[in-house]
């Protein structure tokens, strides 16, 4: 028994209106049609190829969607010549209408956006959000079958983006966050397991050093900001962050009291999702205990956020981050610094300091809570928290020595 699936263009009835794509179907002597609702302009379809002709724009949209049924259809038809039994061509058609058939690249993404809101993470479910308007810009807000989800079609999205100045980094940024949905639903059985990613960059580029020296750090926190009670808690944000271990802004922000206990600090990395203990320092209960009178009718550490429901929650602590890095800007003045400070410049500067005092990379990516590298992850596994804050109170007493 025989099978082939072609793609053939019905033509308008009215001269120069688009015309639609429909499917056929031959099995064993049996023909069947399959509509479909693209519809496509005359000069779009080469006849003697039977197929759309490779035009840039939304008619390549157009031929990925139609490369996507076709593969969908002879997966199809491989599947039933497997089982070793007879089939029909109405049972190739029954199998394409199926509501499986109905999973697109886009709508399974909007699916992850929600499922990521209502587990509270937030922050991934905003990077999500971005790679959505991103590709279903790029997509001229059509939607796609996951079989049409190629390297082909991966590489075009690639080039629109170069094309648009969009910076390596952020390039790599969408196609991994594309690179895990795909591979979420290939674990449910939405997409056959492949690599589209294959020819495009996933990594991430080396940025310009973010990290300031110890003296430079002793400066700021001896700085006399008594006349702006605003530079003084982001002075002491980034002091309490450097003295944490990197803490992450965001971290900060959502720090409870609760969190506080038996001597230490208890969080979890927004980021990564890992449990870390920090050793609570006598530096580090001052600063907390400065900011006491402003929290005590709200469940945080510090005067960031208000709220306890999580969306409201996370909508003030964007406007604090931003309010944060104006703020650091600032205090980058008052120092006389060129380069600036940001969110992420005390973390970057705990890690250079460790590095200079000689601790052991293992021990700064535990204490900074690093996940990256598998390899890191399994020799950390049986480090006790003990030895990193025994690395952290030489860091703390350096700087105590500068002031």
């Amino acid at each position: 028994m025989t099978t082939s699936v072609k793609v053939k263009f019905r033509a308008s009835r009215v001269p120069g209106k688009a015309g639609s794509i429909y499917y056929q179907v031959t099995h064993d002597r049996q023909v069947r049609r399959i509509t479909t609702r693209i519809r496509i302009v005359p000069e779009w379809w080469d006849a003697e190829a039977g197929q759309v002709l490779a035009l840039p724009g939304e008619a390549s949209v157009v031929r990925h969607r139609i490369d996507g049924d076709i593969v969908l259809l002879q997966r199809i038809v491989r599947d039933l010549t497997q089982q070793g039994r007879p089939y029909t061509a109405d049972e190739i058609v029954s199998r394409f209408r199926t509501p499986h058939r109905d999973a697109t690249v886009l709508a399974f993404l909007r699916s992850q956006i929600a499922r990521l809101t209502s587990e509270g993470r937030l922050g991934t479910a905003r990077n999500y959000q971005r790679t959505y308007r991103s590709f279903s810009d790029f997509l001229g807000g059509a939607d796609l079958p996951f079989a049409a989800f190629t390297e082909l079609l991966v590489e075009e999205y690639n080039a629109y983006l170069m094309r648009r100045g969009v910076v390596r980094n952020t390039v790599s940024f969408y196609m991994r966050i594309l690179r895990a949905v795909y591979n979420r639903a290939v674990r449910q059985r939405l997409a056959e397991p492949c690599t589209p990613f294959v020819n495009v960059y996933t990594g991430v580029d080396h940025t310009r050093k973010r990290a300031v020296d110890e003296r430079l750090i002793g400066r700021l926190r001896n700085l006399d900001l008594s006349d702006s009670a605003a530079l003084m808690l982001a002075r002491d944000l980034f002091i309490f962050s450097y003295y944490t271990r990197g803490m992450a802004f965001v971290d900060m922000a959502f720090l409870r009291k609760q969190d506080l206990s038996g001597g230490e600090i208890h969080y979890v990395r927004r980021k990564t999702g890992q449990q870390m203990t920090v050793h609570l320092e006598t530096c580090m209960r001052e600063i907390i205990r400065r900011y006491e009178w402003r929290t005590r009718n709200t469940p945080y550490v510090f005067p960031l956020l208000t709220a306890g429901e999580p969306g409201r929650a996370y909508a003030q602590y964007q406007v604090a981050l931003n309010y944060y890095n104006r703020l650091l800007k600032r205090l980058s003045q008052l120092l006389g610094l060129e380069g600036g400070l940001s969110s992420y410049t005390s973390r970057h500067s705990w890690a250079t300091a460790a590095r200079n005092h000689r601790v052991p990379i293992t021990v700064i990516s535990a204490g900074m809570g690093h996940t990256s590298e598998r390899t890191t992850r399994i020799y950390l596994a049986s480090l006790e928290s003990s030895v990193v804050d025994s690395a952290n109170r030489k860091i703390l007493s350096a700087l105590n020595r500068i002031g």
